[in-house]
C-alpha cells in the first residue's frame, strides 16, 4: 500500500533553529547578552530616526532619488556582508546541513524564511518602508508599496544567501576569514567617502543625485521602490517593467542559490587536499624573498617578521588598518581642502605604532627566538632586524603618503621639511618601540577579538601612548626647526636641509634606541616570555 501523505515541511523547523540558535548564543554570557541587546537597541533607534527622516522628505523634489539610491546601498550592504562577517550567522553556512536529507528547493525556501529573523531584516525593512512613504501617493501607489517592500526584503536577503553559498569554502578557510581583515579597511574608506559627499551635498543640493538615481533605479532592489514612484506619476507601464525585473531579480537569486546549494551538497570538498604545486610555489616564494634580504640572522628575522605581516591575521588587520588610517586621514583632508601638508606625519605616525610590543606578537612561539638569545649582541641583531623589516614598508609609504598630500595641497615647497620631520618621527617611535616592546610587553591573544590578555590592560596602555608620547618628545628638535624655518625671514631658504636632517636624526636616534634596548631585552627574557605566553 502506498504512502500518500505529504512530507512535513522543513520551514518551521529551520526557523525554530534559528531561533535556538540566537537564544542559546544569548544564555552563553551575560556580556554577550548585553551586547546583542545594546546593538539591537542602537540599530532599531537608528532605523527608528531614518525613517522618520524618510518620511519628512515626502514631497521633497528629491525624495526620488535619496529613497531609491538608499535602497541600492543596502542591496549592497546586504551582498558584502557575508565576505567581511562570515561568522556573524551560523545559519550562513551551509555545510553545516550537507548530511541531512534535504532537497535543496525546500532548504532554499526554509532558510529564505529562517534569514527574515534578526536585526539586519528589521532595520532594512524599516528603511524600506520609510522609502516608499516617502514617494507613495494614492490608493495604487500604497498597494504597490506593499508588494516594493516585499519584493526589495526578500531580493536583499536572497542576495546575501546566493554569496555566502557560492563563496562558503573559501569563507571558512584560513584565507578567507583573512578578508574580513579588509572589512576595517572598507568601513575607514567608506566613512570618509560618505563624510565627503555630505559635505559637497550640503552646499549643492540633493538634486546633484537626480542623475545617478536614473541609473540606479533600474538595479535591483532599487527597481521595486522606483516602481512605487512610478505609480504615483501614473506610468503604470514603467511600473510594471520595474516589477518584473525585481521578480525576476529574485528569481534569479534563488535559482542560483539552490544551484549552490546542491553542488555543496553533491561535490567533494577539496578544499583540505593538499597540491604539491601550491608547495612549491610556497618554496620557490620564499627563496625569492630570501634573496632580496640580508643573510645571516638579519635576513632570517626580517622574513619571519614580513611573513607574520601577509599570514598572521592579527597583525595583518594591525597593518591594514594602519595604512589606510595613514592614507586616508591626510589624503582626504586635503580633498576637502581643510587639510595641512603636515598631515603627512600621519602615515609614518600609524606605522611606527608597528614596532610596539613586538615581542608580543610572536605569542607563546616567542620561546624559540629566546632560545636563540643570549648575549646583549643577539639581543640587538634581533631588534635591528625587526626595525629594518618595518622599515621595508614604511620608509616608502611615508614618502608616497607625503608626496601625494604635497601634490593634492599643491605646497611643494614644505615637501623636503615634512618628509624630514616624518623620518624623524618614524625613528623616534622605532626607538621607543624597541624599549617598550622590552620593557612593557603583552600578550595578542589569537583565539579571540581580543588584542590584549586579561589583567594586562594597563601594560598595553603604557607601552602604547607612554612610548608615542616619549616619541613625539624625542621629536622635539626636529619640530623645533621646522617652526623656525616657518616662521623666520629666511627660514624658506633653509628648509630643504630638514630632510637630510631628518632623515639623519631619525636614523641616529633609531640606532640609540636599539643599544638602550637591546641590554634590557637579553636580561629580561624570562620575563618576557612570561607575558607574551599569557591567555
Amino acid at each position: 500500500m502506498t504512502d500518500t501523505t505529504a512530507p512535513a515541511s522543513i520551514l518551521p523547523v529551520v526557523v525554530r533553529l534559528k531561533l535556538s540558535l540566537l537564544r542559546n548564543g544569548l544564555r552563553q554570557s551575560g556580556g554577550r547578552r548585553a551586547a546583542y541587546v545594546a546593538s539591537a537597541v542602537v540599530a532599531l533607534l537608528i532605523a527608528a530616526l531614518q525613517l522618520v527622516a524618510l518620511i519628512a522628505l515626502r514631497g521633497d523634489a528629491s525624495a526620488v532619488s535619496v529613497v531609491v539610491l538608499l535602497a541600492a546601498v543596502l542591496g549592497l550592504g546586504w551582498a558584502v556582508m557575508p565576505l567581511f562577517f562570515p561568522s556573524g550567522d551560523e545559519t550562513l553556512d551551509p555545510t553545516r546541513l550537507v548530511m541531512l536529507p534535504l532537497r535543496p528547493r525546500p532548504l532554499v525556501q526554509a532558510l529564505l524564511a529562517a534569514s527574515l529573523v534578526g536585526i539586519g531584516p528589521v532595520f532594512t525593512l524599516l528603511l524600506l518602508l520609510g522609502s516608499v512613504i516617502a514617494v507613495a501617493h494614492g490608493p495604487a501607489a500604497y498597494v504597490t508599496a506593499v508588494a516594493a517592500v516585499a519584493l526589495a526584503l526578500l531580493i536583499c536577503v536572497a542576495l546575501a544567501r546566493a554569496v555566502a553559498a557560492a563563496n562558503i569554502r573559501l569563507l571558512t578557510s584560513r584565507k578567507g576569514r583573512d578578508l574580513a581583515v579588509l572589512s576595517g579597511l572598507v568601513i575607514a574608506v567608506g566613512a570618509q567617502l560618505v563624510n565627503f559627499g555630505v559635505q559637497h551635498l550640503g552646499s549643492s543640493g540633493l538634486s546633484r543625485l537626480d542623475p545617478v538615481a536614473e541609473v540606479v533605479r533600474w538595479v535591483p532592489p532599487a527597481t521595486a521602490v522606483g516602481a512605487v514612484d512610478s505609480v504615483s506619476r501614473g506610468s503604470y507601464g514603467l511600473a510594471v517593467a520595474q516589477l518584473v525585473l525585481s521578480v525576476a531579480a529574485l528569481a534569479a537569486l534563488i535559482l542560483l542559490w539552490s544551484r549552490s546549494l546542491t553542488k555543496l551538497m553533491t561535490a567533494p570538498d577539496g578544499s583540505t587536499i593538499q597540491s604539491a604545486e601550491p608547495a612549491a610555489k610556497d618554496r620557490a616564494s620564499a627563496g625569492g624573498l630570501s634573496r632580496l634580504l640580508p643573510s645571516g640572522r638579519t635576513g632570517t628575522v626580517m622574513e619571519r617578521s614580513l611573513r607574520y605581516v601577509w599570514r598572521d591575521p592579527k597583525t595583518k588587520a594591525a597593518w591594514v588598518t594602519s595604512l589606510a588610517i595613514g592614507l586616508i586621514v591626510p589624503v582626504f583632508n586635503a580633498l576637502q581642502g581643510t587639510g595641512s601638508v603636515y598631515f603627512a606625519c600621519f602615515a609614518a605616525g600609524m606605522l611606527g605604532i608597528q614596532m610596539y610590543n613586538q615581542f608580543g606578537q610572536d605569542t607563546s612561539a616567542f620561546w624559540m627566538v629566546a632560545m636563540t638569545i643570549s648575549t646583549t649582541r643577539d639581543a640587538y641583531v634581533e631588534l635591528r632586524a625587526r626595525a629594518l623589516a618595518l622599515l621595508v614598508i614604511t620608509l616608502p609609504y611615508a614618502a608616497l603618503v607625503t608626496v601625494l598630500t604635497t601634490a593634492l595641497l599643491g605646497d611643494w615647497q614644505r615637501l623636503p621639511e615634512v618628509l624630514g620631520l616624518s623620518f624623524a618621527l618614524l625613528g623616534a617611535m622605532l626607538a621607543t618601540g624597541a624599549w617598550t616592546s622590552a620593557r612593557f610587553p603583552y600578550s595578542i591573544p589569537q583565539g579571540s577579538h581580543k588584542n590584549v590578555a586579561p589583567g594586562q590592560a594597563g601594560l598595553a596602555w603604557i607601552s602604547i601612548f607612554g612610548g608615542m608620547i616619549s616619541a613625539a618628545l624625542l621629536c622635539a628638535p626636529v619640530i623645533a626647526l621646522t617652526i623656525w624655518a616657518n616662521v623666520s625671514a629666511d627660514g624658506d631658504t633653509w628648509s630643504w636641509l630638514l630632510l637630510p636632517v631628518g632623515a639623519a636624526y631619525g636614523t641616529a636616534i633609531t640606532y640609540a634606541g636599539l643599544r638602550l634596548a637591546a641590554p634590557g631585552t637579553a636580561r629580561r627574557l624570562p620575563e618576557i616570555l612570561a607575558a607574551v605566553s599569557k591567555g
